[in-house]
């Protein structure tokens, strides 16, 4: 097979990167360093070379991964419009430019693979951009999906739990605060960025996508990791302002008081 996948210089890309071209297909990686195309997906004049550059070596492609990924955390309030601009231009727009340069392309059976995140299926305080950008990235892969009812190209969106990779030392953290968040903004990164031992290590977790991937029929959406999963549906059988308090408790710290 063919297979294109964005974002494959590193995590989760490279590891399906690897792993299918070991099995003998024919894999291009797209990536801004360290790959067969060096491209910003958020460029569509690069990405239109690239594909055209895909389309007179292969000549059709069977799996489109959708995998670049920009991760930024901070407050809403005090997010600087580059780094916002940055967030939605590499995981909506990029994927929006991959997904109308790849479709053309797409061979009579191909299946296109969104790689959004459990981040698109629950708010989190101080991941305002990223859960929203991952939220479109799902909604654009459902509504692609109905476009395409009428041909045999599937589409599906995968939302992976924490693995194992280097995205959270990579993600842009804005620690800039004040009178309202103090120290919370910081502290509920590091939270979050401190579990790295309770994250799914990258060789399960590509088991579970290439599983997915092979499947004869996909559904809409894929939620990797049990807890993602329970979370997911249980919150559909509570009001949305208990999901929010729930959510906030879990993910909002603030320094502890000592009492002498």
């Amino acid at each position: 097979m063919n297979i294109v996948i964005t974002g494959s210089s590193s995590g989760i890309g490279k590891a399906l990167k690897d792993f299918y071209k070991a099995q003998g297909h024919n894999v291009v990686g797209i990536s801004r360093s360290n790959d067969d195309f060096l491209c910003d997906v958020a460029k569509k004049q690069e990405l239109e070379k690239v594909f055209c550059q895909i389309k007179n070596q292969f000549g059709k492609i069977d799996i489109l991964i959708n995998n670049a990924g920009f991760g930024l955390s901070g407050a809403i309030e005090l997010t600087e419009e580059e780094q916002l601009r940055q967030e939605f231009d590499v995981n909506v727009i990029g994927a929006t430019f991959v997904l109308q340069l790849a479709i053309p392309l797409m061979s009579k059976n191909g299946k296109i693979i969104n790689i959004s995140s459990a981040c698109a299926l629950f708010p989190l305080p101080f991941r305002a951009f990223y859960c929203s950008s991952k939220a479109a990235l799902s909604m654009l892969s459902d509504c692609l999906r109905m476009e395409l009812c009428k041909t045999k190209i599937q589409v599906t969106a995968i939302c992976p739990c924490d693995i194992k990779t280097e995205f959270t030392k990579n993600r842009v953290k804005n620690f800039e605060t004040n009178e309202r968040y103090g120290n919370s903004i910081k502290l509920s990164a590091e939270k979050i960025d401190n579990a790295q031992d309770k994250r799914m290590p990258l060789d399960k977790a590509i088991k579970i996508l290439t599983k997915i991937i092979a499947k004869k029929r996909l559904k809409p959406q894929y939620v990797m990791g049990m807890r993602n999963k329970l979370l997911y549906q249980v919150q559909k059988f509570f009001p949305k302002s208990m999901v929010l308090k729930v959510l906030t408790k879990m993910f909002y710290k603030t320094e502890k008081k000592h009492i002498d």
